[in-house]
C-alpha cells in the first residue's frame, strides 16, 4: 500500500516515538504494580543470556528498565543456515508477573521509551520490533525476495519464543497502520503465540486493482465545504505546475534533493500534489479546514505552495526522501497493494501521471513482482478464524475505506470505528459503551482484568494512569508517504 500523507505514522493509537527520554517521572499505575519488581533486578543479565541477544544501551525511566537490544535472525526462516542479520528490538521492562505487549509500528522502532495503548491499559511489559530490512535491521548484501509478511511474522515468532520464558504471562500483540496489518500477519501465521490483537488502523487491500471504495469515501468525507477547500488547492497546484515546479527546482538544489528514482522533478511534483487530499484526511481533523486556502483561486503562489508542502511535503518524493522507506515501497508493489484513486473534479490534461504503483518508488535495481493471492489469503483468514482479535479504525482516515471485517468463524472480535478521528484512532477515541468494551477485552484476553470488569464490562479502564512522557497521544509525522 503506497499513499497517502506527508508523514509517516509512528501513530499513538499505538502511540508514537517520544522526543525525549531521560528521568522523567512517571505516574504510578492506578492498579497493580507500582514500580519495576526489586525480584527483576537481574533482569538484564537473563536477556543477555539468550543466545543472540546484545545489550546496545538501557536507558533509565522511573517504574521501568528500558533496553535497547539486537537479536540475531535468520534472513530466511526456511534455511536459517543461510546467513543472518541483526535485528533491533527494545525491551520496556515493568515486571515478569505481568502481561507483556509485542508492539511493532511497521517500519523503524524508536529507541527511546514509550508505551502504546494497550501497555497502558494492561499495566504491562512492552517489546518493540524493528521490522526487517529497515536500516540498521538489515543484512549485508540484501537478499529482498525475503522481505515478505512470513518472514516478518517468523522474526516476531523467534523473538517471541526466546522472550516468553522470561515474561511467562499473557502477551497482546498491537501496531498502528502498517504495523497494525503486521500484528494480523503475524497472528495469521502463528495464532497460538498471543492471547490477544489490538490492530490500530490497519489497511487491508484484498484486489489491488479494486479500488472504488477509496473513490467513494472521499465523496462523503468530512463537509463539502471542506472537500471543496482542499480540491480546489490540489487543482489550483496543477494549474500552477510551471511557476511552482521553478521553487520545486530551487528548494531541491538548496537541500541537494535528486529525482533519480521516480524519474524526473515532474513526476514527483505531481505525486506530492496528488496525496494532497489524502494525505489531509489522513492526519488532521475537521476543524483543521480553517488552514486550507479559502479562495485557491486568489490564493498566491506561495500560500498554495506552503499547504501543500506543509500536508504533502515536498522531499517525500526525491531520492532522500525514498530511501528510508524502500523497504515498505518493496512491500507494497509485492504483496499488501497500493491504492489508485480518481479527480473527478480535475481536468484530464491536468494530470500527466495519476497516481504512481509502488514499483516507481523502488530502484530498478531491485526486482518486484506482484503477488495478488497473499492479502486474500490473510483477509479470507480473518474473516472466517480471528479469535481475540480488535481492529480500531477512524471515521475520516482514508486508510479504513479498505479495512478488515469479520465474518463467521470469528470468535471475541471486533471491529470499532472512532467517530471523527483520522489515522491516530484509538480505543480512547471510542464512543463510551464501545471504548469500555474493549478496555474490557483487552484486560481480559491480558489475563488482568479486575472482578468488577469481570462482572461488568462498563466500568473497565487502562490501569496505569496516562504518563505525559510514556503515552504520547498525537500522530507523529515524517517526511514520507504511506500508512
Amino acid at each position: 500500500m503506497r499513499k497517502a500523507l506527508r508523514w509517516l505514522l509512528a501513530l499513538t493509537v499505538s502511540v508514537g516515538t517520544l522526543s525525549s527520554a531521560g528521568a522523567a517521572t512517571a505516574a504510578q499505575p492506578e492498579a497493580t504494580a507500582t514500580t519495576a519488581s526489586t525480584t527483576d533486578a537481574d533482569i538484564k543479565d537473563r536477556l543477555l543470556a539468550i543466545p543472540g541477544m546484545r545489550l546496545v544501551e538501557e536507558k533509565p525511566y522511573t517504574g521501568y528498565r528500558y533496553f535497547v537490544l539486537t537479536y540475531t535472525q535468520p534472513v530466511d526462516h526456511r534455511h536459517p543456515s543461510e546467513g543472518t542479520f541483526q535485528q533491533r528490538i527494545t525491551v520496556l521492562h515493568k515486571d515478569v508477573d505481568r502481561p507483556t505487549v509485542f508492539y511493532t509500528g511497521g517500519y523503524n522502532v524508536s529507541t527511546n521509551p514509550s508505551r502504546r495503548e494497550p501497555t497502558q491499559i494492561v499495566d504491562g511489559n512492552q517489546v518493540s520490533m524493528e521490522y526487517r530490512f529497515f536500516t540498521p535491521s538489515r543484512p549485508d548484501p540484501t537478499d529482498w525476495s525475503k522481505l515478505d509478511i512470513w518472514q516478518a511474522a517468523s522474526d516476531q515468532h523467534r523473538i517471541f519464543q526466546a522472550l516468553k520464558p522470561i515474561y511467562g504471562k499473557k502477551w497482546i500483540a498491537t501496531g498502528g497502520s502498517k504495523g497494525g496489518m503486521t500484528a494480523t500477519y503475524y497472528e495469521r501465521f502463528y495464532p497460538r503465540d498471543m492471547d490477544g490483537v489490538v490492530a490500530y488502523v490497519a489497511p487491508n487491500d484484498v484486489v489491488n486493482d479494486e479500488d472504488s471504495a477509496y473513490d467513494r469515501f472521499f465523496t462523503t468525507v468530512g463537509t463539502k465545504e471542506c472537500r471543496d477547500r482542499l480540491d480546489a488547492v490540489q487543482r489550483e497546484a496543477l494549474v500552477r505546475r510551471e511557476p511552482l515546479e521553478k521553487k520545486y527546482a530551487q528548494a531541491a538544489a538548496d537541500n541537494g534533493w535528486t529525482f533519480t528514482t521516480i524519474g524526473s522533478l515532474d513526476r514527483a511534483y505531481e505525486a506530492v500534489v496528488l496525496d494532497y487530499v489524502w494525505g489531509f484526511w489522513q492526519y488532521s481533523l475537521l476543524k483543521d479546514c480553517d488552514t486550507i486556502p479559502a479562495d485557491a483561486g486568489n490564493a498566491t503562489d506561495q500560500e498554495i505552495w506552503d499547504s501543500v508542502d506543509t500536508i504533502s511535503g515536498f522531499s517525500a518524493y526525491t531520492d532522500q526522501g525514498l530511501q528510508t522507506y524502500t523497504p515498505y515501497y518493496y512491500q507494497a508493489g509485492t504483496q499488501l497493494g497500493a491504492p489508485t484513486i480518481h479527480f473527478p473534479y480535475i481536468e484530464k490534461q491536468l494530470i500527466r501521471y495519476g497516481y504512481q504503483p509502488p514499483r516507481n518508488f523502488v530502484p530498478r535495481s531491485i526486482p518486484m513482482r506482484f503477488q495478488p493471492w497473499v492479502m486474500r489469503d490473510v483477509d479470507g483468514w480473518v474473516r472466517h478464524h480471528a479469535e481475540h482479535m480488535l481492529f480500531v479504525y477512524g471515521q475520516n482516515d482514508p486508510w479504513g475505506a479498505e479495512r478488515f471485517r469479520l465474518g463467521h468463524g470469528a470468535r471475541d472480535s471486533y471491529v470499532f470505528t472512532a467517530p471523527g478521528l483520522n489515522h491516530g484512532a484509538n480505543v480512547a477515541g471510542l464512543v463510551p459503551d464501545e471504548k469500555a468494551l474493549a478496555t474490557a477485552r483487552i484486560l481480559e484476553w491480558a489475563g488482568v482484568a479486575p472482578a468488577a470488569v469481570r462482572e461488568n464490562p462498563s466500568v473497565a479502564r487502562p490501569l496505569a494512569r496516562y504518563d505525559a512522557k510514556l503515552d504520547v497521544r498525537d500522530v507523529e509525522r515524517e517526511p514520507a508517504l504511506r500508512p
